[in-house]
């Protein structure tokens, strides 16, 4: 059931143009902004108000999610109101909720609105922002972590039309006991950690953090990959309880290498994983590497008809799959939400002091090892210095 929360009060006191609502983990930013956009379009005839994300796959997984749950919770949805090829609810006074991604210039630069919220406005460039403010007639909310800083710290906090608020997991009345613990775990480690201490700071305390240290910053996100692109090979990693069984396709095209997430899910059998590649019409012929540590689950697979066999991770691997994968420009499908998460926070250590490691922490990597092992046993260094595709 839809709970009222200290974070709703506080947004709810935001009253300029621009209402901009930092904050940590858990904070119920999203969910707290969804029902006064639903409440406005109750109340108002006729307005149009955008949800806008980085992404299709990131809003159905976040903005249209909470915003069905909370329609359903409070009684008031209809199927037959909601658009869901173009991701529009029409609400019976005419008013609109639309949902659509930064990344369709077309709809950036189109018609303009009433209000707009930008959800995780981080993930967006300025100029994406401001095509669509300039569209927008009364205001904006924006929200985001505040994992570094960016264009709303550069050029909107100090704006006489910019409310702003900070926050955090406490403020979210709603946030069941187990999920508060595990939050908190965070600031024990904080003390003498550089990761933890800024993940704290971060998604603790909704303060500035710093992205100074992320192993792979030459990637970016496609819609789909190359019909042109070959093939190179399916990653997997072995999890169950805690960690997630996971499964990624490379490919090369133009020298870059595009990689799409197939698998991120916990609870997997052997049988399971089979049915799953299976129901997603990944051919059994093509070449699985998969993580080996696990002999007795690759042999399960294999019996099945799969042709997949383990990684040569051979000395030093870690660190020798990331040099491979740095030489690369690396196309990540937008649908990818885990692997996109994963490769924002996969930072090298820190020792006390705040000094970088030449090693990566062990956290946000269940889709990253998989594409280390393609790298590792898929591409090999030729005598010019350069990676070429080889068979296995």
């Amino acid at each position: 059931m839809f709970q009222e929360t200290t974070a709703q009060r506080k947004i709810a006191r935001l009253r300029k143009r621009v209402r901009i609502v930092q904050g940590g983990t858990s904070s119920s930013k999203t969910y707290s902004i969804i029902p006064m956009l639903i409440t406005y379009a109750n109340t108002y005839p006729k307005q149009v108000i955008s949800v806008v994300s980085e992404s299709i796959p990131h809003l159905r997984r976040g903005a249209i999610r909470d915003f069905l749950n909370i329609m359903i919770d409070c009684g008031i949805y209809s199927d037959a109101q909601f658009n869901k090829s173009n991701l529009i609810y029409e609400f019976p006074n005419n008013s609109i909720i639309e949902f659509f991604s930064a990344d369709q210039t077309d709809r950036l630069r189109g018609a303009r609105r009433d209000v707009l919220f930008i959800n995780e406005c981080n993930n967006i460039n300025f100029e994406a922002y401001h095509q669509l403010a300039i569209r927008t007639r009364k205001f904006i909310y924006l929200d985001y972590n505040p994992t570094s800083e960016f264009w709303v710290h550069n050029e909107l906090l100090n704006d006489k039309d910019s409310d702003f608020v900070i926050l955090t997991y406490k403020d979210n009345e709603a946030l069941e006991p187990s999920l508060v613990r595990e939050i908190e775990k965070a600031r024990e480690r904080a003390n003498d950690n550089g990761y933890w201490s800024n993940w704290w700071k971060v998604y603790g305390l909704g303060e500035i953090g710093s992205l100074q240290g992320v192993v792979f910053d030459n990637w970016v996100q496609c819609s789909e990959i190359p019909k042109e692109a070959k093939f190179i090979a399916y990653g997997m990693d072995f999890g169950f309880t805690n960690d997630p069984t996971t499964l990624i396709g490379v490919w090369m095209q133009g020298g870059e290498l595009w990689v799409k997430e197939h698998i991120y899910e916990t609870g997997l059998t052997n049988p399971d994983i089979c049915k799953r590649m299976q129901s997603l019409g990944l051919s059994k012929g093509k070449e699985l590497i998969a993580d080996s540590a696990e002999p007795k689950s690759i042999r399960e697979i294999q019996n099945q008809g799969w042709n997949i066999y383990p990684a040569n991770k051979g000395q030093d691997s870690i660190k020798s799959g990331i040099d491979v994968l740095q030489r690369y420009k690396i196309n990540v499908t937008a649908d990818s939400l885990n692997l996109i998460k994963e490769l924002r926070n996969y930072k090298w250590k820190q020792d006390k002091d705040g000094k970088q490691l030449n090693e990566p922490i062990d956290h946000y990597n269940h889709l990253i090892d998989p594409l280390r092992y393609v790298a590792l046993n898929k591409l090999a260094l030729n005598n010019s210095g350069k990676y070429f595709v080889v068979s296995v």
